[in-house]
Order: C-alpha cells, then sequence, then structure tokens
C-alpha cells in the first residue's frame, strides 16, 4: 500500500523545484507546522442559530452547517456561483498567461467592459436551471450578492476593475467545518470575496471556522513583467521549465488548484498558485491533512479540476491530454485511474477562460450521482458505464465565462466523516 508521504512533492524533482521556487533565503524547519488555526482564536462566538443570543456558543457545534471533506459525499448544501454584471479582465500580464492567443485582442478591446449581455444572459438563465436541478435534487443551494464588476478600484500597488462571483470553487475552500477564503492571483479579482461575505457571517454565526488566507499586495512583484508567451510551444516550454507568471514574492493560491480526498488534498503549482501558498496551506491544515503536490503536463495549469478531478473513494478522471506525472504512485495505491472521452463542445463556441475539457469539471451529487453537460453525450456514457447515474444540465454559455460545474459551486456540506484513502 502506498504511503502518503510518498506522495508529497510527487518525485525527488518536484520537491527540489519547490525549495528552489522558494529562494527565500532561510531553511524551513519541516513541512508541517503544529501552528493553530488562526480562526481557533475565537473560541466563542455569538450564534445567531441558537435560541438564546446573550450565551457564547461552542466553536464547533454539532449542528454547523458547514462540513465537507471530499468531493463526493452526499451534497446537502451548495455555494452557486452569479454571471450578473460579469465583466471582461483587464489585459494584464496574469491574465495573458492564463488565456490563449485566439482571444487576446477580446481582452485587449473589451477590458474593463461587460461581457457580451446576450451570452451572459443565456447563461445566467442556465445557472438558474441548473439551481432548481440541484433544489430537486434535495441540495440546499446559496446565492453570493450581485455586484458592479465594472467599478474601477485603485490600491497602492496597482489598479483594475472587477470580473465577476462566478466561480466560488476559485475563491472558496471548505475543509471540514472550515471555509478558508483564497487570497487570489489575479488583480481583476482582488474584490471578489466581497460578494460572498454575507453567506459566510452567516455560516460563521453558525459555528463555522473561517480563515482568510494572508491578502497579496498584487505588485508589480508577484508577477514576472516579461513572462515570455507568444504561442502554446512557449507554454509548453516554460510549463517543463518549471517557469510561471506569479513569482514567489507573496503567497498566492486559488482554491480551485486544491482537490479533496479526506485527510489528503492534492494541489499543483499553476500560474496562479505558487509554492508560498501550497506552503501556507500545508502549516495551516497539518496536521489533521496532508498537503501533496502533484503536476501534470499542461502548458496553461490553472486550476486542477478540469486536469484531475476526483470522483470517489478511489476513483479520479485523468485528464489524457495532460497525464499526470504521479499517476502511477495513485495505481500503486490501488486507485482507478479513468480517461475522460474526448469533449463534444463545437470548435465556434467561444471559451474565453478555459479549455474544452470543461466536460470532465463534474459535480458529484453522491457516489451515484453526477451532474454532467447535457451536450456531452460521451461522457455520460462514461458515468452510466461506471454505475453512476447523469443529471444532466445545459450549460454551454456558462462554460464560456469559464468554468463547469464544479468551478461554478463550491460544496458546503456533504455527509460524511473525515476518513483517509492512502493510509
Amino acid at each position: 500500500m502506498l504511503r502518503v508521504r510518498c506522495l508529497r512533492g510527487g518525485s525527488r524533482g518536484a520537491e527540489a523545484a519547490h525549495y528552489i521556487g522558494w529562494r527565500l533565503g532561510r531553511v524551513f524547519t519541516g513541512w508541517v507546522q503544529r501552528s493553530l488555526q488562526s480562526t481557533q482564536a475565537a473560541t466563542a462566538s455569538k450564534n445567531t442559530c441558537a435560541a438564546d443570543d446573550n450565551k457564547a456558543t461552542s466553536p464547533v457545534p454539532k449542528d454547523c452547517p458547514v462540513c465537507s471533506y471530499n468531493e463526493w459525499d452526499p451534497l446537502e448544501e451548495v455555494i452557486v456561483g452569479r454571471a450578473e454584471n460579469a465583466c471582461v479582465p483587464p489585459f494584464s500580464v496574469e491574465v495573458k498567461a492564463n488565456t490563449y492567443e485566439k482571444y487576446w485582442g477580446f481582452y485587449q478591446k473589451f477590458g474593463g467592459q461587460s461581457f457580451p449581455k446576450e451570452h451572459v444572459k443565456k447563461a445566467i438563465a442556465e445557472i438558474e436551471e441548473m439551481c432548481n436541478i440541484l433544489k430537486k435534487e434535495g441540495v440546499i443551494v446559496k446565492r453570493p450578492d450581485p455586484i458592479d464588476w465594472s467599478v474601477k478600484y485603485k490600491t497602492p500597488d496597482f489598479e483594475s476593475t472587477g470580473m465577476y462571483a462566478a466561480m466560488p470553487r476559485d475563491i472558496l475552500l471548505v475543509v471540514g467545518n472550515e471555509i478558508i477564503e483564497a487570497p487570489m492571483a489575479w488583480r481583476a479579482r482582488f474584490f471578489e470575496y466581497r460578494a460572498y461575505r454575507r453567506i459566510i457571517k452567516d455560516y460563521f454565526n453558525c459555528g463555522a471556522k473561517w480563515t482568510t488566507a494572508p491578502k497579496p499586495t498584487m505588485a508589480d512583484e508577484l508577477y514576472d513583467q516579461d513572462y515570455p508567451i507568444h504561442s502554446v510551444e512557449d507554454r509548453h516550454k516554460l510549463a517543463a521549465q518549471g517557469k510561471f507568471v506569479t513569482t514567489e514574492f507573496e503567497p498566492c493560491f486559488d482554491a480551485a488548484d486544491f482537490i479533496r480526498a479526506g485527510r489528503d488534498i492534492f494541489v499543483q503549482r499553476s500560474q496562479v498558485t505558487n509554492y508560498m501558498g501550497i506552503e501556507w496551506m500545508r502549516r495551516h491544515l497539518a496536521p489533521d491533512y496532508r498537503v501533496h503536490i502533484v503536476s501534470f503536463k499542461d502548458p496553461n495549469p490553472m486550476h486542477i479540476d478540469a486536469t484531475f478531478n476526483i470522483i470517489g473513494p478511489g476513483l479520479v478522471l485523468s485528464n489524457p491530454d495532460r497525464p499526470c506525472h504521479q499517476i502511477e504512485l495513485f495505481k500503486k495505491a490501488g486507485w482507478t485511474v479513468i480517461r475522460p472521452p474526448v469533449p463534444l463542445i463545437p470548435d465556434d463556441h467561444p471559451l474565453w477562460m478555459s479549455s474544452k475539457w470543461l466536460s470532465m469539471n463534474v459535480l458529484m451529487l453522491d457516489e451515484k450521482r453526477v451532474m454532467v453537460d447535457a451536450n456531452e453525450t460521451s461522457i455520460q456514457k462514461m458515468f452510466e458505464n461506471l454505475g453512476i447515474s447523469t443529471i444532466k444540465v445545459n450549460i454551454r454559455h456558462a462554460n464560456s465565462l469559464g468554468g463547469g460545474f464544479h468551478c461554478w459551486t463550491c460544496d458546503i456540506r456533504r455527509r460524511g466523516t473525515l476518513q483517509s484513502y492512502f493510509d
């Protein structure tokens, strides 16, 4: 059986890259620090769910609405994003590094303006239908607040307009009864957390832990301003060399670069998640959780869930176009690795911030039910052959904004317990 320590960093080469990437000029005392989590300082809070508002409550009440350890336990409550007021992000260096060259003209022309209004209107309707179907399946659905993302803002280090609150998976990570707000890496997403604050405060008042990772300044030093990309070939070369647009100036990560399997959480170093961000998560979640770096043959790594999507205990979808360098370790541990079929999305359908592989970006309602795109008949058959029932929803226009079902959601509560799937 595979011991989890073998997965840490994926390989000696990956571990070495981890150390080199830091360049902090000091020696770490170890990957795991037994430090107290920041939210544990609040040992008593005013619980709005309690009958008596004057009594201090336990920080982890039994009826806490937040509890999720993996990607497949029965889903009971979820946050679903909003496409309302979605704006094209300004064409900054980090946006260029994460988008395909055929869309660069689109960003240069429309940065700071709304995405095509008719397209957004259709996306809104698709997500509303998705919410209705989730409710019919017995899932409680919460939504972020609508915000005007076209408003320009300025910090001491940069200025930008916003983007959207469409993808809660990018900014929120639920680990047990804790909600972690990711620091993010795009300047256009600096204030995205504001759309979720009302919901998170409600969860906090009902007993959930709430942690905000260190907010980056997003100063120029966080980005390689001369990141040399002109084509997909350039991306492949840079990725193979371990070069990314984000530096190690300060911690940054998107929550969607992490995927959970009980006590073991897997993460990739990507264009938006650096080694400092990964190390922050390692220390924060230790000793109860183990964070492992995995890597892929991917010219544009950004968010793990359209590349490597864990859909059940010992069951993972692995993108055949982006093979995992550590996949043999999963196989030796007894995991079943499934190569999903080629996506069916047409070439002329706009995908401004993603690839066609959103077809595998599915949402598990439990081990035997999956929400999948109604147009992707090939992957539907794959799931049916696995004995998993498909709940079909059309979100083609919502895909254009950069996400599939997993991206558009953040599971708040799944009915299950903390387990280890690698011991």
